[in-house]
């Protein structure tokens, strides 16, 4: 397995153990199996999120007549471990989103220097593919909440 897919598997397990950290604080009845398989799934989604970022950004650089295919290199990977692991409660919201935009523009210049966009529109497709992306894992992240919330008979009547 490559430095990359590790860094970006371990990004993936720390922004997981972020976002699911509360919800098992709330649920002390939680098993245990169902936290690991929490964490598991919310792993591999969090790294496919991470890993498809740099896609759907070269997706949108050909809608714009720009023909490139960008990598994840350690360098560009390693910040977004840190922006990871920084995403836990109550440590950083603004650090965590500070670098999450640093591992953006990184990723803008890569784009921008390996096609024939500018510099803005690269920025913008990168930008466009990650909240796009956030926002998609989101809703999804709350449907599943949403279903596996248990109803009460006053709620459901």
């Amino acid at each position: 397995m490559s430095v990359v897919a590790v860094l970006l598997l371990l990004s993936g397990l720390s922004e997981a153990v972020g976002r699911l950290l509360p919800v098992v604080s709330r649920r002390p009845g939680a098993s245990e199996w169902f936290v690991v398989i929490s964490l598991a799934t919310g792993a591999l989604v969090e790294a496919a999120v991470f890993t498809s970022w740099p896609w759907v950004s070269e997706l949108l650089a050909s809608r714009l007549g720009g023909e490139v295919a960008i990598e994840w290199t350690s360098r560009m990977v390693a910040p977004l471990l840190l922006a990871a692991i920084l995403a836990l409660p109550l440590i950083g919201p603004f650090l965590h989103t500070l670098l999450i935009t640093g591992v953006g523009i990184r990723l803008a210049q890569v784009l921008h220097a390996e096609s024939d966009i500018g510099w803005w529109p690269a920025l913008m497709c990168v930008a466009v593919a990650g909240i796009g992306l956030t926002g998609a894992v989101t809703a999804i992240r709350w449907g599943v909440a949403w279903a596996v919330t248990p109803r009460t008979q006053a709620a459901a009547a």
